[in-house]
């Protein structure tokens, strides 16, 4: 699925399960971490734009360097040392890491068929214990744009509600904005 989506269902995660500012920042971003691999995309445009040899990063080492458990423990480890409420900080991190590969797993497939992302659940370590799903959604899916709205409708609520929302992710003047936005629009019909 979309990082967006994955940052949207992290936050509700963290949100849903009472932390509080940093840890829920450290949880929201977990969900999307896994997608970091995929960062050779990047260099694969920039060889081309620039005229150098073609390279295939993006193909080879998405879904393969963080898509994992080794990476879901390391994440986990991390996420400890920043944590402030450390072991439920840390647990949530593990499982919203899980949570993106099972979103990945039922909803990132191209736009061919044949074209299924599986995960290499002990990769880089090893290529044992490889999961798929010949009916994986493709990525631009009808099923991965309507989880994304309902995602995105419950954090605006959540965000009427509480008074801050994921925008404080990137920008605590920001979100202040936008719940003032949000709240003259919707605040009568919660």
């Amino acid at each position: 699925m979309h990082p967006v989506t994955h940052l949207l269902a992290g936050w509700i995660i963290a949100d849903e399960c009472k932390l509080k500012g940093r840890d829920r920042a450290l949880v929201a971003w977990t969900c999307v971490v896994p997608d970091l691999d995929g960062i050779g995309y990047v260099i694969d445009l920039a060889n081309k734009a620039l005229g150098r040899p073609a390279t295939d990063y993006y193909q080879y080492y998405h879904h393969d360097w963080m898509h994992g458990l080794p990476a879901a423990l390391l994440v986990a480890m991390v996420v400890s040392i920043f944590a402030i409420e450390k072991r439920r900080t840390t647990l949530l991190a593990f499982v919203t890491l899980h949570l993106h590969l099972i979103m990945d797993l039922v909803g990132s497939r191209g736009p061919n068929p044949f074209d299924v992302w599986p995960i290499y659940y002990l990769a880089p370590v090893s290529e044992n214990l490889t999961f798929f799903w010949s009916g994986q959604w493709p990525l631009t899916s009808w099923q991965n744009t309507t989880i994304t709205i309902v995602l995105m409708s419950y954090c605006f609520y959540i965000a009427v509600k509480r008074n801050y929302s994921l925008v404080s992710l990137f920008s605590k003047r920001a979100d202040l904005v936008f719940i003032e936005i949000l709240q003259a629009r919707f605040k009568k019909q919660f």
